[in-house]
């Protein structure tokens, strides 16, 4: 199949998917009528580089699908998967595949076993973000009074999305903008009468503990792949919102501090030379605020993209929305803890970090598959918004250019999974809706990849096609 009918089947695809939008309900959760959607997906057909999303809109309705649709023949299934999930040149594969609606394991390999789960771990920070700060919440950067009226701290709240323009409601990256809060400040300023040039210092205190968590790879911090993490940043921690890797800044709250002390400057506002970090006083008066996207909003986004920075501050977040300490350590026990709460097995899970960098992760593909049940079938409608970030095969986010060839097409715009890849080490978790109209939801996870992760992708993609085609029905 050439490449150009390749993409022309997935834009078919697309189009149907928009008329049966996401059929993952199978009447297991009242709520489901309402959830946002992924970002629009041209681009990704296109093989353009992943961009942040502009916008996250509503869905205005999910397909219903029937309980009575026949369950795939396990031995069936099994047979293909094992003769589908072989580590080339050497590794280990472990996977789970259950019914949706039933709970009934479809095919299981060293289900319960802990394996290095990379980026898929990103699926419990999301379930816990969602619990503990609702999809609603927003982060707020403010800035306060300090000792004197020409004092200023900007205080940071969690926002890691800011922009260096004015505000934009419409996106998620950037919907808070610096230069929008020193406009903010400049008009206070004004209105008090303080005409004297002001000093600015940072108080970026609600977060704890090392900036670089220590179990994670020096040469994976130097590449980019993560950065020092503070309560605050510009585009994710990034240079500017284009560039998804390479080189970060390596403190991004005085990233923060620079930019708006050059808004407040161009502003009319004089300041002082140095910016310090401070704690701000007790019953420090808002001269100005912006506040981000929802959480909802924040972690789909997350998630399109495997964002691992975002997960970070999302792990800290709901370590300090339960009263723990805005630490790494803080935010892997905050996790942990809101998972179990949430009905996940957590025996042999070892949270390293909030993003799947850590050397010391362990999440078994029964665990993983059980965060993907939770966010399907938790009462809860925050829990559930998770879902919606979830990228879909050969169409959006991480999975945008996969699920492209004629092993894997079968796959294409029914298949909703997080990818995680690391060296030696692939996984994939997630839901498919098979041919025969039955909600199944799985993982499979690759340890110990001795030709490397990218030589087991077709393997890893072929296995989840074959559930969205299957079928086998007996």
């Amino acid at each position: 199949m050439s490449r150009t009918s390749k993409v022309l089947s997935a834009m078919l695809l697309a189009v149907v998917l928009s008329a049966l939008a996401v059929p993952v309900s199978l009447n297991l959760a009242p709520a489901f009528m309402t959830a946002p959607t992924e970002p629009s997906a041209p681009a990704t057909l296109l093989a353009q580089p992943l961009q942040p999303p502009s916008t996250l809109s509503t869905l205005s309705g999910i397909g219903t699908l029937s309980v009575e649709a026949p369950m795939p023949d396990p031995a069936v299934l099994s047979k293909r998967l094992e003769a589908t999930l072989v580590a080339k040149g050497g590794g280990d594969f472990t996977a789970l595949v259950q019914d949706g609606a039933s709970g009934q394991v479809l095919y299981s390999r060293n289900a319960s076993a802990p394996r290095i789960p990379a980026s898929n771990l990103k699926l419990l920070t999301v379930a816990a973000a969602l619990k503990n700060l609702g999809a609603d919440a927003r982060f707020s950067t403010r800035v306060l009074t300090g000792a004197t009226a020409s004092a200023l701290v900007l205080q940071a709240g969690g926002d890691v999305l800011l922009g260096k323009d004015a505000s934009a409601d419409g996106k998620v990256m950037g919907h808070a903008g610096v230069a929008t809060l020193a406009a903010g400040t400049a008009a206070a300023l004004k209105a008090a009468k303080v005409t004297g040039p002001v000093s600015i210092a940072v108080d970026d205190t609600l977060f704890t503990g090392p900036a670089v968590n220590p179990n994670w790879l020096p040469a994976d911090v130097a590449a980019g792949e993560i950065a020092p993490v503070f309560p605050m940043a510009l585009y994710g921690a990034r240079l500017n919102p284009a560039e998804l890797s390479g080189p970060r800044p390596q403190d991004a709250a005085m990233s923060v501090a620079a930019a708006f002390v050059g808004k407040l400057k161009a502003d009319g506002v004089a300041v002082t030379a140095a910016v310090r970090r401070t704690k701000a006083p007790a019953g420090a008066r808002t001269l100005a605020e912006v506040s981000s996207a929802t959480v909802g909003e924040q972690v789909q986004y997350m998630l399109q993209a495997s964002d691992n920075y975002l997960a970070e501050v999302m792990g800290r977040m709901s370590a300090v929305a339960q009263n723990k300490a805005g630490s790494s350590i803080g935010a892997s026990a905050a996790v942990s803890e809101t998972m179990s709460s949430l009905g996940l097995v957590t025996d042999g899970l070892v949270l390293g970090d909030s993003c799947g960098l850590a050397v010391n992760d362990r999440v078994s593909a029964r665990q993983l598959t059980q965060s993907v049940k939770i966010m399907l079938t938790d009462p809860s409608r925050d829990v559930r918004q998770g879902l919606l970030g979830l990228p879909i095969a050969g169409l959006s986010g991480t999975l945008g250019d996969r699920y492209l060839d004629s092993s894997t097409l079968g796959g294409a715009g029914l298949v909703r999974a997080k990818t995680g890849t690391l060296n030696a080490v692939l996984s994939l978790s997630g839901y498919v809706v098979d041919t025969d109209g039955r909600l199944l939801v799985f993982s499979f996870l690759g340890n110990s990849l001795q030709a490397g992760s990218s030589r087991s992708k077709p393997a890893i993609d072929k296995a989840a096609a074959i559930l969205a085609s299957c079928g086998c029905s007996g």
